[in-house]
């Protein structure tokens, strides 16, 4: 079994075949789902697809690309109302985008720290989204005893390690499966296999054989699978692994 642990069920490309994607994903092994907030105003909607599907969770957060649009002050109030859904088990995604800057950088921290604020006194995992903003992110999260994950990590050794010296998670995504990602398949050997995860960011960046195409859960598999090919290791290893470390993580799943 495999754990699509970040991906994007509310967005417009899933509109009109979910239960398709959801099928074809269980048809290759992909038994839970969790789909991911980009903006307070869609959470409800995220909330409304978990209650359908069991396999489904979901998270609650900003992205940072959309973080001068959300209303600092009542931010953190916002978050803490909305995870009260008993199906919400995360914070995010949060962090900072230095490469779009689609947000002024100050809007983008202060977001990522309320965030922070929020997963520290919930007790509940951050799912960071971080690009070419490596120094400011782990700043953020040095000394605030948060716990969470780098999702879809594209960044380099220097970072993984200070990110795993945090206690954080790194999942990898079909980015993996680039040709030119020699780099961040030299961190996939590195980390250690209790602190990874396998997911897709669907819809988008659908990985060697599907690239240009519309990514779905289902493809998880073709990420896990060169996972284990470039750590010497069996599928059937890694999706043990990197669901439990899911499970580990994200341990709010077990107390439902």
């Amino acid at each position: 079994m495999l754990v699509d642990s970040h991906c994007h069920l509310n967005f417009p490309d899933f509109k009109d075949d979910l239960d398709d994607v959801i099928k074809r994903a269980m048809e290759n092994q992909v038994t839970t789902f969790l789909t991911v907030n980009t903006r307070l105003n869609q959470a409800k909607d995220l909330q409304e697809i978990a209650d359908r599907y069991p396999q489904v969770w979901c998270s609650v957060g900003t992205h940072p690309h959309d973080s001068q649009n959300v209303e600092e002050e009542n931010l953190l109030e916002q978050i803490l109302a909305l995870v009260q859904h008993p199906k919400v088990i995360a914070i995010g995604e949060t962090g900072l985008d230095y490469y779009y800057n689609n947000s002024p950088k100050e809007a983008q921290i202060a977001s990522f720290q309320t965030h922070i604020t929020a997963a520290v006194q919930l007790d509940l995992p951050l799912i960071i989204h971080t690009r070419d903003a490596d120094e400011d992110t782990i700043d953020c999260i040095t000394n605030q005893n948060a716990k969470g994950v780098f999702h879809c990590f594209s960044g380099g050794l220097e970072l993984a390690k200070k990110a795993l010296d945090l206690g954080f998670y790194l999942s990898f995504s079909g980015i993996l499966t680039f040709k030119k990602a020699e780099e961040l398949r030299e961190v996939a050997k590195f980390a250690p296999l209790d602190r990874i995860l396998v997911e897709t960011d669907s819809p988008f960046l659908a990985p060697i054989p599907h690239r240009g195409a519309r990514n779905e859960p289902a493809f998880t598999r073709y990420t896990a699978t060169l996972l284990a090919e470039l750590r010497n290791s069996s599928l059937e290893e890694i999706a043990e692994a990197t669901t439990n470390n899911f499970y580990t993580l994200f341990d709010r799943c077990k107390k439902q």
